[in-house]
């Protein structure tokens, strides 16, 4: 396997601007979970282009709609509770101004005052580059429930 960020010692500008990629986006991911578990929508929407694409469950949300994710039935049981969306180390694939990248994400759920896992999830991410920075395209989040879809998300 090649370095994260390889390339000639003498292309210190692209290999700078690779890290600085990998930093953003990762800082993106980062901001998910406390987002959700904070109910602002409006901080969700923002990881996404304004046509960008958000699929888990049963549920595809496009655009504004993303907003929506915390006023999902389920969701907002999940935050009178106590909820957790934690978010494992990204892999992330640049390729020029587009990115995939790979995680697992749990949300834990305060029950009876212990956290419980009640969802465990793979999660594929589209990125691209915008006049405003990286912004995630699309977002697949499937169960890890033994199916196949889910574990090709977490594919090379």
């Amino acid at each position: 396997m090649a370095g994260l960020v390889s390339g000639a010692p003498s292309d210190l500008d692209g290999r700078l601007r690779r890290i600085e990629d990998r930093l953003e986006i990762a800082d993106l991911i980062a901001r998910y979970g406390p987002a959700v578990d904070a109910g602002s929508g409006d901080a969700v929407a923002a990881l996404w282009t304004v046509d960008g694409e958000y699929a888990f469950d049963d549920a595809v949300l496009t655009g504004p709609e993303i907003a929506d994710v915390v006023d999902h039935p389920t969701h907002r049981r999940l935050m009178a509770a106590g909820c957790a969306h934690v978010l494992s180390p990204p892999r992330i694939d640049l390729d020029g101004d587009r990115a995939t990248v790979v995680h697992h994400s749990i949300v834990l759920e305060s029950i009876g005052g212990a956290w419980t896992p009640v969802r465990v999830s793979a999660n594929r991410w589209l990125f691209v580059r915008t006049p405003g920075g990286w912004r995630a395209c699309n977002r697949s989040n499937r169960l890890l429930t033994g199916s196949d879809e889910a574990r090709a998300l977490l594919a090379p």
